[in-house]
Order: structure tokens, then sequence, then C-alpha cells
């Protein structure tokens, strides 16, 4: 079910190939996620090989002490999606209308895998070459979470659920791609984002709330924050991405908290309405200065709905 070619190389055979130590290929297999294989058995092709040779010897571009969280990441990623691709397949070879066969199916979902991540790969360089930035920089991070999930997919069938999970996922991932922002990862029941602007935030909050207009999405909540964080293999870690799961906790069905940082920045923006409440205590934070984001009902420019609200004049 590949087009690498036949295997030829044992485990054993691969490591005296590539000249490494038993000590680093143990370590690199268990990041990439492999289970133990016989070590006698023949698993590896020739082009699998020389692929394996370039990130054992690539100490030039990855530092050896990145080499390990590298190859976790993308053994995360990819285990991730062969799950995903493996149920389909398995859907697909049930369907008698469908006249390929699995290895067919397999091989093209390898070629439409390629595809897709050369030009998302294309569209990350021309970003990041014209718009350079160290591993910390500030940005606005996100997080939208459905509320009363747990209870929620106790009282509903699977099928129902996961009906939900694609829409959710689905719609919230469109709106946060269109208003600017980057989707970091999927979390169960939440999605954790990030933006340059608080503006593109603040519209994804709001088109984000006005999901559950359907009758198939619950309510949802959303925090953001703004402050310095770090990047690393796509992740964001700082203080900025811990406010904004607290706010998104704390915030009331069908609301958006932001915290001061954020709440600054849209001061002058007339499309939207700050609501200050009382300090939060939350876990970490025990005077947590929030406001509620809602959409400016007094602006006649802003075209982004009917989101009910008691707002009145921007607070600063």
């Amino acid at each position: 079910m590949t087009s690498a070619g036949e295997p030829e190389y044992t485990r054993d055979e691969l490591i005296a190939e590539l000249g490494i130590s038993t000590e680093y290929a143990e370590k690199m297999w268990n990041a990439f996620g492999f289970a133990r294989q016989n070590t006698d058995e023949k698993v590896f092709t020739a082009a699998e090989v020389e692929a394996l040779r370039f990130f054992a010897h690539s100490d030039e571009t990855i530092p050896q002490a990145a080499q390990v969280p590298v190859a976790r990441a993308i053994g995360q990623t990819m285990s991730r999606l062969a799950d995903w691709q493996a149920e389909q397949l398995i859907e697909f070879d049930k369907n008698p209308e469908i006249p390929w066969t699995r290895d067919q199916m397999a091989l093209a979902l390898g070629l439409i895998q390629q595809m897709i991540w050369r030009r998302h790969l294309s569209a990350a360089l021309e970003r990041d070459i014209a718009h350079p930035h160290d591993e910390s920089q500030e940005l606005v991070v996100g997080f939208v979470d459905i509320v009363g999930y747990t209870s929620l997919s106790r009282r509903i069938g699977m099928a129902e659920l996961e009906i939900l999970l694609e829409i959710f996922e689905d719609q919230t991932h469109e709106i946060i791609a269109k208003s600017g922002g980057t989707v970091i990862k999927t979390l169960g029941d939440a999605v954790m984002f990030t933006f340059t602007e608080a503006s593109g935030a603040a519209e994804a909050a709001l088109a984000i709330h006005r999901l559950s207009e359907d009758d198939r999405i619950p309510s949802l909540r959303v925090g953001l924050a703004r402050g310095h964080i770090l990047t690393r293999l796509g992740d964001v870690f700082g203080e900025p991405v811990n406010i904004a799961a607290r706010l998104c906790g704390s915030a009331r069905p069908g609301t958006t908290l932001v915290d001061q940082a954020v709440a600054d920045e849209l001061a002058d923006t007339p499309s939207v309405h700050l609501r200050p409440i009382p300090t939060l205590s939350v876990r970490g934070y025990r005077r947590l200065k929030a406001r509620v984001l809602t959409a400016n009902r007094y602006n006649r420019s802003d075209s982004a709905g009917s989101e009910n609200t008691d707002a009145g004049p921007t607070v600063p």
C-alpha cells in the first residue's frame, strides 16, 4: 500500500546503513511513535532509508537537541492523519458503489496528501519570508468551546456527536481563516487559534457566536488574550494562552471575554462594545481584569448581525 518500493532493510540493517547508534535509533523510533518491530523483518524501503538518512545527519539544519521534538511533532501529526485515513478507507471499502480497491484509494490519498502539504508549505514559506518573526512574538490567542459539552455527549448518540463536532470544527476553522487568523489545534470540543490583530479576533468571535443560530450547534463561548507567546513546532505557549483559556472557561454561554490588552486595542473600534465586569478569580489569577465583547448595535455600518447585546457606546 505504498509507492516507495519494496521493503529491503531490517531495522538493524537500517541502523548500520545510516551509521547511527542503537540508542539514537531507539530514541527517534519512539519519538516518531512507531511500535517495536521484529529486528529480522525487512520493513524499510531504499527510499525510506534515504529520507531517514537526511534526518539522522541533519545537525546543520536541525540542532541535535531539537531532533527528538521535531520527530515527535511529525509522528503525532502523521499518526492522527493515518488514523483518520484508515477509517475513511474502511468506510470506502464497504461502499459497493466505489469502483476502486483499497490500495488504489490509499495511493490516491497519498498523492492528495502530498499536494496539500506542498501548497501549505509554499504558503507558509511565503508568509514567513514576507513577515519574518522570532519564536517569541506578540499575538492574540483565542479559545472557543462548546458550552455543556460533557453533559451533552452523554445525552446524544455517537452519530449525532460526530455530526456536531464536524460542523463545529468546519465552521469555526472557516471563520477563523476568513477573518485572518490561524487555527493552532482542535482539542475535542474546543479550538485554539491566534490572530496578529485584535480586530480580526473580535470579528471571528462575533461570527462564531452566530453559528448557534443553527439548531444543531449549542451555545459557544470564547476567550481572547493578547501578549508575548512562544511559537514552537506549530504550537504556542505563554501566559496569554493560559489567560485566554481561563476567560473562555469563565464566559457565559454565547459570550466572549477579553483581557485588558485586547480591550485596550479595541477601544476605538466602532463595531464592537466592551462591557466591564468585576475582576475574575480563576486558577492562577486571583484578580483577572476582563471585558465582555459584543457587537455594537449602535454602529450602523456594522454588518455583524443581530447578536443579542446590552451594548451602548464603547467603553474604553
